[in-house]
């Protein structure tokens, strides 16, 4: 039997999902760019977008499966994610034979332990994880002009 499966997965500044149409903005990176957190100062927050397309094969079942997205660091232990179901029902006017695609627009605003590795894991149903790996960098502040003593 045919089952439902992750095409497609894309780290981006901003993701947004319309009328089944996706709309990404600074997509398809690898390397994040964060201001260095200062000592004792607030946490850094940073905003992610993530993409994904699924592809639901015609003869699939028409249950329920749960969507999982996970960002882990590169020992394992999760720093952000969500899970929600997706409802796989037959839109009208889909041909009997036709695939379904859904496209998805996901947002995190997360404050990264630290600069390092990590992976971003996508997982439908049963099936085996889709992953991306990328890095966080911290960038320190530009040093204040001095004055010019003439």
């Amino acid at each position: 039997m045919e089952a439902p499966e992750i095409e497609n997965l894309v780290l981006a500044n901003h993701v947004e999902a319309v009328n089944g149409l996706l709309y990404i903005s600074g997509g398809g990176w690898t390397d994040h760019w964060r201001p260095a957190p200062a000592a004792g100062g607030p946490p850094i927050i940073s905003h992610l977008g993530v993409a994904v397309t699924l592809t639901v094969p015609a003869a699939a079942p028409t249950i329920p499966q749960p969507l999982t997205v996970v960002i882990e660091d590169d020992q394992g232990r999760q720093v952000a994610g969500l899970q929600t179901m997706i409802n796989q029902s037959r839109p009208a006017g889909l041909g009997p034979d036709q695939e379904q695609r859904i496209a998805m627009a996901l947002s995190f605003n997360i404050v990264f332990p630290a600069a390092g590795l990590y992976r971003l894991a996508a997982t439908l149903g049963i099936s085996a994880p889709r992953t991306l790996a990328f890095r966080v960098h911290d960038v320190a502040p530009p040093a204040p002009d001095l004055p010019t003593v003439n």
